[in-house]
């Protein structure tokens, strides 16, 4: 049974940093893209950013470009999202997703797995 569990969210400052995480199991992450997505109430889904299985390539929203690095431990079945010089329109819930594609397009393709998120809060 495939599950994600994301971690690393709280409430920071506007201007300081956070590193989320997602961790999968149940199937063979090394061969996964996996995304992160944002939502916050009242707005639709948004993409931030995604990473090939391979870690060679990534894809960032506008939104979080120079700001979020997006990397994976493939030994580690992990995911991460590192987020700096954060804004109070960064607040939402984080999901991660696996299972899709990198799309040079629309940054990633949804797959079918996606984690329960945790929450970010930035403070103005």
């Amino acid at each position: 049974q495939v599950h994600l569990e994301e971690s690393g969210g709280g409430l920071v400052q506007a201007g300081g940093s956070l590193r989320l995480s997602c961790v999968v199991s149940g199937m063979t992450f090394s061969n996964t893209d996996v995304g992160w997505f944002r939502q916050s109430p009242g707005k639709e889904r948004e993409f931030v950013a995604a990473i090939r299985y391979t870690g060679a390539s990534l894809r960032y929203a506008d939104s979080v470009k120079d700001r979020a690095t997006i990397s994976r431990d493939n030994a580690e079945n992990i995911v991460y999202l590192q987020l700096n010089n954060m804004r109070p329109e960064d607040t939402a819930a984080y999901y991660c997703n696996a299972g899709g594609a990198l799309s040079s397009v629309s940054g990633y393709l949804l797959g079918a797995f996606w984690g329960k998120g945790t929450q970010v809060t930035v403070s103005s």
